[in-house]
């Protein structure tokens, strides 16, 4: 079995401890917001989001640059489905084991219908846009295949355009976007990817300038948003447009993304027992987000750290930093030990499984499907 690339494995790790310190800051309170007074601290959380808000575009480049070149499977499918279910019921379960949920709460129907129907009612917005795009990816594997280059590139000009150009420079809301949050990016993120592995386009030519490319595109949205958070206290006026350098679908959070994305593409890891372990934890990291986005726990788990830690500071950089270091290292090793229980309860139901009827019949129309392709 061919190994899993260790600097993309690293890569994948990476960005969910940038997506666990984007949520951290949003449930701590801790970025500008107009209408509240500034701070020191609040000033370096909002350099801190801007450093990490490529988490989920790189997550989501990885994945098309591997799901473009191989065929997706309706078993492969089925078992991110499972996974999420494992945590959507596993979890609800125990919720209401201990009598702390939230189903009680409010519109019942609704409640029970996002345990039941994760992907239609989004429990997990980021999982119903990748479904979405795993399901559409053999027709744009056939379109990164068959158009021509020249072909492909203006299908992604346009997406471009439409996503993410003409909402980064013009300061008005518009009705279609959707700040990245949805499948229409996600499309427009993997096409991106199998254009890059297609063609095998060095994009910005080396690690060293890829990463230039990713700090100066985290300075310029940290400059955006600090800056325009200090126009609205004076002026007023651009009170959307403050949020717009924290949308996915941002022009600099893009090229911070790709030049993430082509850092570590070009970065040659040894091998080795780190090489190893990150190889190991690398495809535990979705089960983080499984876990710690949960409808019970997305709102709780920052307070429930506090009862360890006490509330983030907000008087005191240093202690923030070391509130929230700790406050995700803490959630990122309960997120990778969960899922490494999931994955063995999933290894023994698969070997259980292997030789019964139902699995041949899974395998069986895979292979039936990609044969008359």
């Amino acid at each position: 079995m061919k190994k899993r690339n260790p600097g993309f494995e690293l890569l994948r790790i990476i960005a969910m401890f940038m997506i666990l310190f984007l949520h951290y800051n949003q449930h701590t309170g801790a970025l500008l917001k107009v209408g509240e007074n500034y701070s020191a601290v609040k000033i370096f959380a909002n350099i801190i989001e801007s450093f990490c808000i490529a988490g989920i575009n790189t997550y989501v480049l990885i994945s098309g640059f591997f799901l473009s070149k191989g065929r997706p499977r309706i078993t492969r499918l089925l078992n991110l489905l499972l996974q999420v279910y494992f945590y959507t019921l596993v979890i609800s379960v125990a919720m209401m084991a201990v009598g702390s949920y939230a189903l009680r709460e409010g519109n019942f129907v609704y409640k029970l219908s996002q345990y039941i129907f994760p992907i239609s009612t989004e429990h997990y917005w980021f999982v119903t846009a990748y479904v979405i795009m795993y399901v559409l990816s053999p027709v744009m594997n056939a379109a990164a295949e068959h158009l021509t280059r020249r072909q492909l590139k203006a299908v992604i000009i346009g997406l471009l355009v439409w996503f993410s150009f003409i909402k980064s420079f013009v300061p008005l809301l518009f009705p279609t976007d959707r700040f990245g949050y949805d499948y229409g990016w996600f499309i427009c993120l993997y096409l991106i990817a199998a254009y890059i592995r297609r063609y095998d386009v060095a994009l910005f030519g080396s690690a060293q300038k890829s990463a230039v490319v990713y700090l100066a595109s985290c300075c310029c949205i940290a400059a955006m948003s600090i800056s325009l958070y200090f126009v609205n206290l004076r002026w007023g006026g651009f009170v959307h447009y403050q949020t717009v350098p924290f949308g996915y679908n941002f022009f600099f959070t893009l090229t911070a993304s790709l030049g993430l994305f082509s850092f570590f593409r070009n970065f040659r890891m040894k091998e080795g027992k780190f090489a190893d372990a990150v190889r190991f934890i690398g495809p535990l990291t979705f089960g983080v987000y499984l876990l710690h986005m949960h409808v019970e726990i997305r709102d709780r788990w920052v307070d429930w750290i506090s009862a360890l830690f006490g509330k983030a500071p907000m008087d005191n950089i240093l202690l923030f930093s070391w509130h929230a270091v700790r406050t995700v290292v803490i959630v990122f090793a309960a997120g990778i030990f969960v899922d490494w229980v999931r994955k063995l309860i999933f290894d023994y139901l698969s070997r259980a499984i292997r030789n019964t009827w139902i699995s041949k019949k899974l395998f069986r129309l895979d292979e039936e499907i990609w044969k008359q392709t």
